[in-house]
């Protein structure tokens, strides 16, 4: 796919449950976890969890928080006018319908129907785009994508195709998740999905996944546009890669057939071949099936075992926002020459180049991929 127009990236905004942006890199850098056994619903067993604080975010402060942080970091400042937005969350604003649902139900009578909030219109899955947009003082698009946990990078991806295209010169896109309600804890719990003391990702000993929460956004802009503002640069978005199997609403398609078009669709757009990819942000849910199956695709696909290494042993599983994380973790790998380590790994079940101390060697090239439910797979490539 011939490119009209580069696709840099210029500011990064993110928060986790280690921190800001600065703080997050420096700790995964280092191999700390912000998993802590808890809970913050007296009626649920405690479980691991990876909570900023002591009480789950709010969607709105938290997106507002990773969209300033964003734009600092661009040197820019609201109003933005001609900025478009790309913000999606897979779970929104779950959080506040199961308050307002739990409070109908206390409060409610066999003969008093139930009644909307007043302010349910603030609530709907299109916040946190909605947030983002009034914070920055846009008249450019706005878009709110939902692809479970592959959100963030297909945020990206539509980001990126904006500015490729010469609709737009600057967009924010990226993903904000606050995923630790009761229904949520509860629904993986069920699923058989949740850790009992810990995210593993890779390891033989693997439980399942902690639920993060946190975002994290990027300022990408035409390489025209940032080189007319003498604009720093973290690294070129190269291409993506989208496709969705159908095989089953959680579990991953067997033999990985979907993700491995999405990947190979990323690379034959970004003009790469598998050998020139020099690290890999995996999924690396620490779940059975997903590790498997993504340690399947990259054995098949780089032959040549680039480094690998997956964050959420230390930022807990973000939902729709660990994508636009990883992303925004692989600039930092390709801006200081890095590669973080796989924090919670141990002894690795797979043959692969599993990364478990943060290792300096250079980086030209990098991958990103995301794995949802419902067969949705994404994957970006990014240059140095």
């Amino acid at each position: 796919m011939a490119c009209s127009q580069e696709v840099v990236v210029t500011g990064i905004g993110l928060v986790s449950a280690l921190g800001c942006l600065e703080s997050s890199w420096k700790k995964v850098l280092a191999g700390e976890s912000g998993i802590h056994t808890g809970q913050p619903f007296p009626e649920l067993a405690p479980c691991p969890l990876a909570l900023m604080d002591h009480y789950p975010a709010r969607l709105e402060p938290l997106t507002e928080q990773v969209v300033q942080a964003a734009l600092q970091d661009a040197g820019l400042s609201s109003p933005l006018p001609d900025c478009a937005i790309v913000v999606g969350s897979s779970r929104g604003n779950q959080a506040r319908w199961e308050e307002w649902a739990t409070s109908q139900v206390t409060r409610n009578t066999p003969y008093s129907p139930p009644s909307l909030p007043p302010t349910w219109l603030d609530t709907l899955p299109h916040t946190a785009a909605i947030a983002a947009a009034q914070y920055i003082g846009t008249q450019g698009a706005v878009r709110s994508p939902m692809a479970a946990c592959a959100t963030g990078l297909w945020a990206i991806a539509q980001g990126y195709e904006l500015i490729r295209s010469g609709e737009y010169a600057r967009v924010v896109a990226g993903a904000v998740e606050a995923p630790i309600t009761r229904l949520t804890i509860t629904g993986f719990n069920q699923m058989g999905a949740l850790a009992r003391t810990g995210a593993y990702p890779f390891d033989r000993d693997r439980e399942g996944l902690v639920l993060g929460e946190g975002g994290a956004v990027l300022v990408m802009e035409s390489a025209t546009l940032a080189n007319q503002r003498s604009a720093p640069v973290y690294g070129r978005i190269l291409g993506f890669g989208l496709t969705a199997d159908g095989f089953h609403v959680s579990a991953p398609e067997p033999g990985s057939r979907a993700a491995i078009a999405a990947v190979k669709q990323c690379l034959e757009r970004s003009g790469l071949f598998p050998e020139e990819i020099d690290y890999i942000h995996a999924h690396g849910t620490a779940t059975e099936l997903n590790d498997r199956n993504e340690a399947h695709l990259i054995r098949t696909l780089f032959p040549h075992k680039p480094p690998i290494s997956s964050t959420k042993g230390a930022t807990g599983h973000t939902i729709g926002a660990s994508g636009a994380l990883g992303a925004a973790f692989c600039l930092l790998a390709l801006q200081q020459q890095i590669v973080p380590p796989t924090s919670g790994l141990k002894q690795s079940e797979f043959d692969l180049n599993l990364v478990t101390v943060a290792r300096s060697t250079a980086l030209q090239t990098a991958l990103c991929f995301s794995f949802g439910f419902g067969g949705q797979n994404a994957a970006i490539a990014l240059r140095r």
